[in-house]
């Protein structure tokens, strides 16, 4: 029997280590290859056309020239456009009527890591059939090399020089006609990721008064001590100049979190609840209806079924919301990581952008943000990271099993336990939400330290 061979693609993506397995340029060059063969077949050999954006990572430069070699060779052409967010290579997809889109970026992850993800040429990131098809050819790409072109046929590159612009404009587009932001303060941590551009211009443009933090990357600073994981430093900034919010971007700009005026960090739970309720009231909830993972709080629950509002959990990844969202007719949706889809403003999770929504419900119900969150009472909750040196299913590990029965019996109807592994890291994720903060934190530790006895690095 063959060895089974190792899935690349994650929840987003194939994420890594850069310059080590799988994130070598090898494996960049032939995704990239694999992806032209199997957009060339779609349109009976016409030359394809593909979009590579990046964030600030050091090993972007590495990774966007393999790309772009892997795609001339096999007959497609590459479109450039530097460094923009993950939602901004959406938009440029569609914008410049291409085929597909690479995006190199590991999100919230350190900057020794990276990663690849794909959009299609709608704007919408690639469901698991199509990775999979493509994936098929990383593990064997000799039907590749035996077809790649030569003369005339092989592809070339240029570069969208107002890419910034175009999403800029995009992002503006989704505020309401006829509304500002004058008078408003607003701090900015950009994580010194793919907004630091993007995210001033826009605010600043629609009249908002913007302080900048973490917006001068230099390939290392990415994420570090900052952005949408670290929100000590804006809290901070937040506080001492009186600001009205405070929005934290994580590297590749796909995901919000807030901070009210009080220094207090909202998730993306809360966002959801505000944006949501605000959409039933002036009647605009499609199929009244807020999708949700199975991360988000168990306190959501309860706010939404008190504002009346139908809330539907998906798997954790954006991608597994918007499935959720599509089948069931919703339009807004949220992990409480802070990814966030306003599916009829954009087809994919964007900071900016929800960010701008937010902020338009806030103007038009004239209150500060700790009033427009207040009511969702978050119920304690605690989330360990547990590093691994493998990955067995986990029902299969019969002490972790019996820790989580225990624990699930204690709780009751009061709270809930989540153990998974993560889908871009390899780590896995113990979460447990209970009624005291010493409950949940005892139940949690004892599960994590079970999983670290057991498969541990």
């Amino acid at each position: 029997m063959a060895p089974t061979q190792k899935k690349l693609f994650g929840t987003d993506g194939v994420r890594g280590v850069a310059n080590h397995d799988p994130m070598m340029v090898e494996m960049a060059v032939n995704l990239a290859r694999a992806v032209a063969h199997v957009l060339r077949e779609r349109k009976k050999g016409k030359r394809p056309r593909v979009i590579i954006g990046k964030d600030t990572r050091l090993s972007g430069y590495m990774l966007e020239n393999a790309l772009v070699a892997g795609l001339c060779s096999m007959g497609a052409d590459a479109i450039l456009v530097g460094t923009l967010p993950t939602p901004g290579i959406a938009v440029l997809v569609r914008d410049q009527k291409a085929d597909a889109g690479f995006v190199i970026s590991a999100s919230h992850n350190p900057f020794e890591d990276n990663g690849i993800k794909l959009f299609s040429c709608d704007g919408y990131k690639l469901p698991d059939a199509e990775e999979a098809e493509i994936e098929a050819f990383l593990h064997d790409p000799a039907p590749l090399l035996a077809q790649l072109p030569d003369g005339g046929l092989i592809g070339k590159s240029f570069r969208v020089e107002d890419a910034l612009r175009r999403y800029v404009d995009f992002c503006k587009g989704t505020f309401p006609k006829g509304m500002d932001l004058k008078g408003a303060r607003i701090v900015l941590d950009c994580g010194n990721g793919a907004t630091y551009r993007a995210a001033p211009l826009v605010f600043r443009e629609l009249g908002a008064r913007v302080t900048t933090l973490h917006a001068m990357p230099n390939g290392l600073n990415i994420n570090a001590a900052c952005g949408s994981q670290h929100t000590d430093a804006l809290r901070e900034q937040v506080i001492a100049e009186r600001a009205d919010i405070g929005l934290a971007f994580d590297g590749d700009g796909d995901r919000l979190i807030v901070i009210d005026e009080n220094g207090v960090e909202l998730t993306g739970d809360h966002i959801l609840y505000a944006c949501a309720k605000a959409l039933k009231a002036k009647g605009q909830l499609a199929n009244n209806l807020a999708v949700a993972t199975v991360m988000s709080n168990f306190g959501l629950n309860e706010a939404m079924k008190k504002e009346g509002i139908r809330l539907l959990r998906s798997a954790v990844g954006d991608r597994y919301v918007l499935e959720t969202m599509q089948r069931e007719g919703g339009i807004i949706g949220a992990e409480a990581s802070g990814h966030m889809i306003f599916l009829d403003k954009h087809t994919t999770g964007d900071g900016i952008v929800s960010a701008l929504q937010l902020l338009a419900v806030l103007k038009e119900a004239g209150v500060e943000m700790s009033e427009l969150a207040a009511g969702m009472r978050m119920y304690p909750q605690k989330l360990l990271n547990v590093k691994l040196a493998r990955k067995p299913p986990i029902e299969s590990i019969a002490p972790v099993q019996a820790l989580i029965r225990e624990g699930e019996t204690e709780l009751g109807d009061n709270g809930r336990i989540l153990v998974r592994y993560s889908g871009t890291q390899n780590l896995c994720r113990v979460m447990v939400e209970g009624p005291t903060e010493e409950m949940t934190a005892r139940i949690c530790d004892g599960i994590a330290s079970a999983i670290q006895a057991e498969i541990g690095a």
